[in-house]
């Protein structure tokens, strides 16, 4: 088996973040030390406590709510080269700016583009859990370095594989295919509903005939719940067929505007969540996921190993 040599690796945190003490641990590397502050103008001040020259460096930035990330993460990542890193790779859990991958009309940025080839320019390489792939097939169309992709179905279905009774719920036909692996492997039924958009929080969800399921405690699947917008109305298209216990279970819960309450408050029983981006409803832990594509990524970037 090949590992990276422990106390070789370093890997810093754009901010305090659950997840840098378990990958510190189980790649055995250890955790990098900064002094960050903003001036009264709020310019971003930030020293590097530990010695990085000839060390692989690992940045690890939960990137939602991204303007006010990326420029220290810029900084960081400059910084980490000019005193000699061996190499920089970002752990970005949650990817942001993947929305807007296509011009809709005259005039709009395609930020996804122009994030991606940013990010590209200061870094040796990338893993993220479930970036928002919509027309790009891959990363490798926007980002010009290697990426690794992780994929939270996995954890979804093992959280829910211990649980009886359950009706999996697909909001839209985008989703179908991701809920459909999900009750493979936790052996639950699913359906999947019709989503028609309006705006960014004008959503119709209608859902197929569910009388064969009033038994059932349903499970509402989803990637990312953002505004919560589709999630309430598939709620409430639950409840008008008489469905009463129901669940939500998504990989990155951004909940912007207070989505979660909202949430709870229109019927949920339960709302978990992976913990690529920390919140309270985190149920799944990423950590075991992200190990080996981190390895994989360090050692295309010829990082001394040791067999054992």
């Amino acid at each position: 088996m090949e590992t990276v040599v422990a106390g070789r690796g370093l890997i810093f945190a754009l901010e305090p973040y659950p997840l840098t003490a378990s990958l510190a641990e189980q790649l055995a590397f250890e955790q990098g030390k900064t002094s960050q502050r903003l001036f009264p103008d709020g310019e971003s001040y930030l020293r590097i406590e530990t010695p990085v020259k000839d060390r692989h460096c690992i940045v690890l930035a939960d990137l939602s709510q991204p303007n006010n990330k990326y420029l220290p993460l810029v900084f960081l990542v400059e910084t980490l080269r000019e005193f000699g890193a061996a190499s920089v790779g970002l752990v970005a859990p949650y990817l942001s700016y993947m929305r807007q991958d296509k011009r809709f009309t005259e005039g709009e940025a395609i930020t996804s583009r122009i994030f991606a080839r940013h990010l590209s320019a200061q870094l040796d390489w990338l893993v993220t859990v479930d970036p928002h792939l919509h027309r790009y097939r891959s990363l490798d169309e926007i980002y010009s370095i290697p990426s690794r992709v992780v994929a939270g179905a996995p954890l979804l279905a093992d959280w829910l594989k211990g649980q009886s009774n359950l009706l999996l719920v697909g909001p839209d036909a985008e989703s179908e295919q991701w809920v459909s692996q999900i009750s493979a492997h936790s052996g639950h039924p699913f359906v999947i509903g019709r989503k028609q958009r309006f705006g960014d929080r004008d959503v119709q969800v209608n859902l197929p005939d569910l009388s064969a399921y009033q038994q059932h405690t349903a499970v509402i699947i989803d990637d990312v719940i953002a505004s919560g917008q589709t999630l309430l109305k598939c709620i409430a298209a639950l409840q008008a067929q008489g469905i009463e216990r129901i669940k939500c279970a998504g990989v990155h819960g951004i909940f912007a505007d207070g989505a979660d309450a909202q949430l709870l408050a229109a019927g949920l029983d339960e709302l978990a969540t992976t913990n690529t981006i920390v919140h309270p409803s985190n149920a799944m832990d990423i950590t075991p996921l992200l190990i080996a594509p981190i390895r994989e990524c360090l050692l295309d970037s010829q990082e001394p190993v040791t067999k054992s």
